[in-house]
């Protein structure tokens, strides 16, 4: 009787031997992972490795390099960030441009330089580019007299535009003010050249938002791959509107898209989504739906129990003694937008600055949740920059998770305390031990384009707590290197709901790595300044596929 024909051997596609950080509790370090086609194949120790080496294995000793899971950034913009920093608009942002006299000088060569499209620019921050004039509408106007010519400021919550630029726009005196957003006017009702929020923001620059398949499609590749460049496979659009879905599309037809993304619908005014949870697959899916509460503390409206200061930065944006922020939305809208969209099974992610504002949402979302209970909501609030102890105390409660844009602390870190806030507030800015001793899954994230897309300074600022400057502030506030990597990883895939499949390093999930030139938790960033910062990103993979370098 024939016998049955010995299998064939199955064999790895790609086989890491050394150091593995794996973020699964199971299992947290391993000597070798092997994949195979877009999946993790086998985690555990390098002998038991062998038997998976073929002749076509790719074998990669890591010789003092570590391998982790793919970096996940939780709250991103990069569906519309990929045209903001793009060759359409010029940067300006203070991370690329320092001073105020390079500010302007760019600016006054940009606008010369630029045709009958005008000249559009991102990242105007008087903050931190000290000296800025004030833009006001006659500045602006006596710029660019005769062609369109915007400034998104860094925090993409306010806008200045000049006469032609609101033409371009169709904005006019009679303009509604967009629902949570507004344009200035002066006394007699007539438009000021200036813009809360983003609703009005999306207003002014739909000009420059109006781009065709093919270019979008170069500029979503150029800005995924800023994104592998420091280790990062998924990322978060916080903000995604749904007539883009034709350009994502064009991106992803195209090849364009090396990190996956994870959307999260701006909530509008009708309160419905022609989407559902869950549509889309493991490189595209709709996961939320975006909200706001308040808005930057870098223009003046965030909703908080305690005032700005009188100083000369809070006079450089514009804030008379005794300001206190407000919020975008009553306590009922808050309620009414969360409620609609809840109960059509949407997770809820809330920009929420302000103790205030974090007492409102979480009022809100305590009624919904009494009303009708769900088990796994995962709702999350966003920034969550003045949060209290006790906030956190009651959001973890609730379910509720939080993610940090704990690079505020280094890049504004100074100005929060001598310039806005005062110790007591400004240096406690971003409470992330609070925020994880209360039982929350946390995550960090830039907000890109506000800070540059950065997942091993986050961890390096959440860890020592240091400023630019070198000023530590708030010391008590630190978290381990451990729950900084989980913030990066595991737990920012939780809070996309995407920890089945991604965030750790485990049998089935899809092999999503990266490779650092050293091991982050040999390091200590508070004895020394960058010491995780520093590391390098030698390798990123997705999906099994290297897509940096």
């Amino acid at each position: 009787m024939p016998t049955e024909p010995e299998p064939e051997p199955s064999f790895a596609d790609r086989v890491f031997l050394g150091a593995v950080i794996t973020m699964d509790d199971g299992m947290p370090t391993a000597s070798a992972v092997a994949t195979r086609g877009d999946r993790i194949l086998f985690v555990g120790e390098r002998d038991a490795a062998a038997a998976l080496i073929g002749p076509g294995t790719v074998v990669t000793e890591l010789d003092g390099a570590v391998l982790l899971p793919g970096f996940v950034e939780a709250h991103g913009h990069p569906v519309a960030g990929a045209i903001l920093e793009g060759p359409g608009i010029v940067d300006i942002r203070p991370v690329t441009v320092a001073s105020a006299a390079d500010v302007l000088d760019t600016i006054e060569r940009a606008v010369h330089e630029a045709g009958p499209e005008g000249a559009y620019f991102n990242g105007w921050d008087p903050l931190l580019q000290v000296g800025l004039p004030e833009p006001t509408l006659a500045w602006l106007n006596g710029l660019a007299p005769d062609k369109p010519f915007a400034i998104l400021h860094n925090s993409g919550h306010s806008a200045y535009f000049n006469t032609a630029a609101a033409e371009a726009a169709g904005i006019t005196r009679e303009s509604a003010d967009p629902v949570g957003a507004s344009f200035g006017r002066d006394a007699d009702g007539a438009l000021d050249g200036s813009l809360l929020e983003a609703g009005a923001v999306a207003v002014l620059f739909a000009p420059k938002l109006r781009v065709g398949p093919a270019e979008y499609a170069e500029l979503m590749r150029a800005a995924t791959r800023r994104l592998n460049t420091v280790g990062i496979t998924t990322v978060a659009e916080l903000g995604y509107d749904p007539h883009l879905d034709p350009l994502l599309e064009a991106a992803r037809e195209a090849g364009s898209l090396t990190a996956r993304l994870r959307l999260y619908e701006m909530s509008t005014p009708e309160r419905i989504s022609a989407a559902r949870p869950g549509d889309g697959d493991e490189l595209v899916r709709r996961v939320g739906i975006k909200l706001w509460a308040d808005g930057s503390p870098w223009v003046g409206n965030i909703d908080t129990s305690f005032e700005y200061l009188d100083t000369p930065a809070t006079r450089s944006i514009g804030l008379p003694s005794h300001h206190h922020g407000r919020a975008n939305y009553t306590p009922d809208e808050v309620l009414a937008i969360s409620r609609a969209y809840f109960d059509r099974g949407w997770q809820l992610a809330c920009h929420v600055h302000g103790d205030e504002a974090v007492d409102m949402v979480l009022d809100a979302w305590e009624r919904i949740l009494t009303e009708s209970p769900r088990d796994d909501h995962r709702l999350r609030l966003e920034h969550v920059g003045a949060m209290t102890a006790e906030q956190f105390d009651r959001a973890a409660r609730l379910g509720v998770t939080v993610s940090l844009l704990i690079d505020h602390l280094f890049y504004w870190g100074d100005v929060l305390v001598d310039g806005l806030f005062g110790p007591q507030h400004g240096a406690a800015w971003m409470r992330a031990r609070s925020a994880s001793e209360a039982g929350i899954r946390i995550s960090f994230h830039n907000d890109g384009t506000v800070t540059p897309a950065e997942p091993l300074r986050n961890m390096d600022v959440a860890v020592s707590r240091r400023s630019r400057s070198g000023r530590i502030l708030a010391p008590e506030e630190r978290v381990t290197v451990e729950t900084a990597l989980r913030a990066e990883t595991i737990d920012s895939a939780f809070q996309l709901f995407s920890d089945h499949e991604i965030g750790s390093i485990e049998v089935g999930k899809l092999a999503d790595l990266v490779i650092l030139g050293a091991d982050p938790r040999a390091a200590d960033p508070v004895t020394t300044p960058d010491a995780v910062a520093c590391i390098p990103v030698t390798e990123t993979i997705l999906g099994g596929r290297t897509v940096w370098p």
